[in-house]
């Protein structure tokens, strides 16, 4: 290397743009996927074993689907709430914090006897899966080159259902061997061990260390430059001075402006996540109440949750040559439809080939709405907008479980749950239509 030199924080910005991507970016993007497929297995593996629960513990459905929710719940909580504080401690800190919590009320869940315990640990790992999020995604664009940046946020965003695919190929041998506890103390000792992973080769956000200037921030952003290669500053950069800082709350989002544009996304993304998180709850336990086993059951979820990956990844090759709102709307619309044919005619379709089929459409327009959220608002309201986006949706996440908990409850098939679901779907998929964003 040539020496230390000094530079502003948009100099340090093109440093990380314009250089080549090292061993040491691509290990911070990977571990940041690793995460986001454990928050996947972490959050359906409720799911897996929710069939197994109910019967070992005597809790109903519609008592099983207070557990789902309050999960959804708590995701929205953090993601709305505690995420932000990240700005005061750090993106790393913060996913130290939010990978430990994960981890101990996952292994503590394994251990639970009562629907309280349930309910409260659940709760805890929704909390830590939704405060992290916004941390990986920040760290992951921050260290990663402008040119490969919207491929590495596809990526880690499709670890999510990643994660819950092969989580229900490790669950469904599992559970008839070891139980449903197994399943929640294999995903929480995987979970801390990426505590260790996190705390040792995942360096502080760079944008962080320059805007708070924290105790050794200068040797910290040096550390992490000299591993990627780069070279090290002489001085700190001085902290930059936004013009926008007090214009990012939500209010800004709902300017006569914005508004309409505003209500619209947080009405489509609350449709979205009523069906899908209703799927991504109750597949298994659907599969298993009309007369499959258990780990037809779980196949059921990973066959939904593939054809998410799948989804996921083709909308983001499409989306380069396509309107982006449009191509959202015909994937929810045709969501909608297929949830109805099955719905129609389950007994003489395949099974996991219209869950795969159904997953593929929802979570790949369902995942688009991210792009679209940042899309809409301006650079100054845009975390803003997309945490809200997000946290205001999630609302449907909570309310989709519960509903189908109680129609579970009530002796209602599967082929009627899927039919009444798929409403929430063309709402969604009119409404994506209607944003118009390129």
């Amino acid at each position: 290397m040539a020496g230390t030199h000094s530079t502003s924080p948009g100099m340090l910005c093109d440093v990380i743009d314009r250089g080549r991507i090292t061993s040491t970016q691509v290990l911070i993007i990977t571990i940041a996927l690793v995460l986001n497929m454990l928050d996947g297995f972490d959050v359906t593996a409720m799911a897996f074993t929710a069939h197994s629960i109910g019967e070992a513990l005597q809790i109903p459905p519609h008592q099983l689907g207070i557990v789902f929710s309050v999960a959804l719940a708590g995701m929205m909580i953090g993601a709305m709430f505690i995420a932000p504080f990240s700005d005061v401690i750090g993106r790393r800190n913060m996913l130290l914090i939010c990978v430990t919590a994960i981890g101990v009320s996952m292994i503590a869940t394994g251990y639970t006897t009562a629907l309280w315990q349930l309910i409260v640990l659940r709760t805890i790992t929704g909390l830590g899966v939704g405060s992290m999020l916004a941390s990986l995604a920040t760290i992951t664009a921050e260290y990663t080159p402008s040119k490969y940046r919207s491929l590495t946020v596809v990526a880690i965003t499709a670890g999510y259902p990643l994660g819950a695919t092969l989580g229900g190929f490790i669950a469904a041998p599992m559970l008839p061997v070891y139980g449903w506890q197994s399943v929640f103390l294999a995903g929480g000792a995987a979970t801390l061990f990426m505590v260790v992973v996190v705390y040792y080769w995942v360096p502080e956000s760079l944008q962080f260390l320059i805007s708070r200037q924290p105790p050794h921030a200068l040797d910290k952003i040096n550390q992490a430059l000299v591993q990627m290669n780069k070279e090290p500053l002489k001085e700190l950069p001085p902290a930059p001075h936004s013009e926008h800082g007090d214009k990012a709350n939500v209010l800004s989002l709902l300017t006569p402006e914005r508004r309409a544009k505003t209500l619209q996304l947080w009405s489509t993304f609350f449709f979205c996540f009523i069906s899908l998180y209703f799927l991504m709850s109750w597949i298994p336990k659907l599969v298993v109440n009309s007369g499959l086993s258990e780990a037809q059951g779980v196949y059921g979820a990973v066959a939904f949750n593939g054809g998410g990956v799948i989804g996921i990844l083709s909308l983001g090759w499409l989306a380069s040559r396509q309107q982006l709102s449009k191509l959202i709307g015909i994937f929810l619309s045709v969501t909608a439809v297929a949830m109805v044919v099955f719905a129609s005619a389950a007994d003489k379709l395949p099974l996991l080939l219209s869950l795969f089929f159904i997953g593929y459409f929802l979570q790949g327009g369902f995942t688009g709405l991210y792009a679209v959220a940042a899309k809409i608002y301006p650079t100054e309201v845009r975390t803003t907008g997309v945490g809200w986006a997000i946290g205001l949706g999630r609302f449907g996440a909570v309310v989709g479980p519960y509903i189908g908990g109680i129609f579970i409850a009530t002796g209602m098939s599967m082929e009627m749950n899927f039919f009444i679901f798929a409403l929430p779907m063309a709402v969604a998929g009119i409404l994506a239509l209607r944003l118009r964003v390129h």
